[in-house]
């Protein structure tokens, strides 16, 4: 066994140590308590959530860690769902997490391409401006961000205000993902594209056609930044949709938070839930493979 094996097997405890008995059962205990700890903190309140939201208010109060003292209480998702209007501002988070994906893929991958594939002169100048907008803080561009939303440069009289361009435009100015798709693009084979552009292949059939298809991983990276960040974001969709009837449930939930019965309004946590969840668990093998990003292409 050479030097760098002996080096990539050495560990805190030896082989020879795992075999004692004592160091053994130790060892089991350390991995169980952890991997209980963890459950515990990570699964734990989704588990109690899940299980107050089909809970009467007042089992929760008395008990809140019982286990359906009294029987479980299913039409709270259905009161959740049709009286605090649920499936309307449902559909509002889905429009306004699938325009925000478009937008952020769309310029994410545009500008990542300009600036590593098509790299003009300047590019190193875009690159360093792109970089400086990450030091700025979000809460410094709050203002401008939303005067420009009222009064849109070159559009005299228009105004985006519950218009979901509003959510759109400014989630697509991500800096950190077009600096990641960049990324990405620099471990492309430039072989590649030579090939394509020896055959005739314009900037826009390269993209198209060779880049894309060859950034699935990465593609897949961002969508999930994309959505998981548009689904969860409050702040800014409470400025410019004050209209209620547009506004996704990151808004409404604790604007209505007052007015509902706390189980009912636990229902409607669990069903807001549902869907990052259920993303996650699609795409956690895209987004856990696509985390060493420079060997992601081999060449």
């Amino acid at each position: 066994m050479s030097a760098d094996e002996i080096s990539a097997d050495r560990t805190l405890v030896s082989h020879s140590e795992r075999r004692r008995p004592g160091i053994r059962l130790g060892l089991s205990l350390t991995h169980v308590f952890l991997f209980v700890g963890l459950v515990i903190a990570g699964l734990g309140p989704i588990l109690w959530l899940g299980e107050s939201a089909v809970t009467p208010t007042q089992d929760t109060l008395s008990q809140p860690f019982a286990l359906w003292p009294n029987g479980i209480d299913w039409a709270n998702l259905a009161t959740a769902w049709n009286d605090i209007h649920i499936d309307q501002y449902f559909l509002n988070t889905v429009i306004i997490a699938a325009g925000a994906w478009f937008v952020q893929l769309l310029v994410a991958t545009t500008g990542g391409y300009a600036l590593s594939v098509l790299k003009p002169r300047y590019a190193g100048v875009l690159n360093a401006l792109v970089l400086a907008t990450l030091f700025i803080p979000a809460i410094v561009l709050l203002v401008p961000l939303y005067l420009t939303i009222v009064h849109p440069p070159l559009l005299p009289g228009a105004n985006l205000l519950n218009n979901y361009l509003a959510v759109w435009l400014p989630m697509g100015a991500n800096a950190f993902n077009i600096l990641l798709v960049k990324r990405f693009f620099d471990s492309l084979p430039r072989e590649v594209f030579e090939a394509a552009r020896t055959d005739g292949a314009g900037p826009f059939r390269l993209f198209w056609s060779i880049v894309l298809p060859m950034s699935k991983p990465i593609l897949g990276v961002v969508s999930v930044f994309a959505i998981i960040a548009a689904w969860k974001d409050y702040l800014w969709p409470m400025l410019v949709l004050p209209d209620p009837a547009v506004q996704p449930l990151s808004v409404r939930l604790p604007a209505v938070q007052s007015q509902t019965e706390l189980d009912v309004f636990l229902a409607a946590l669990a069903i807001a839930t549902l869907i990052p969840i259920a993303m996650f668990l699609v795409f956690q093998s895209v987004f856990l493979r696509s985390a060493g990003l420079g060997g992601a292409v081999k060449g």
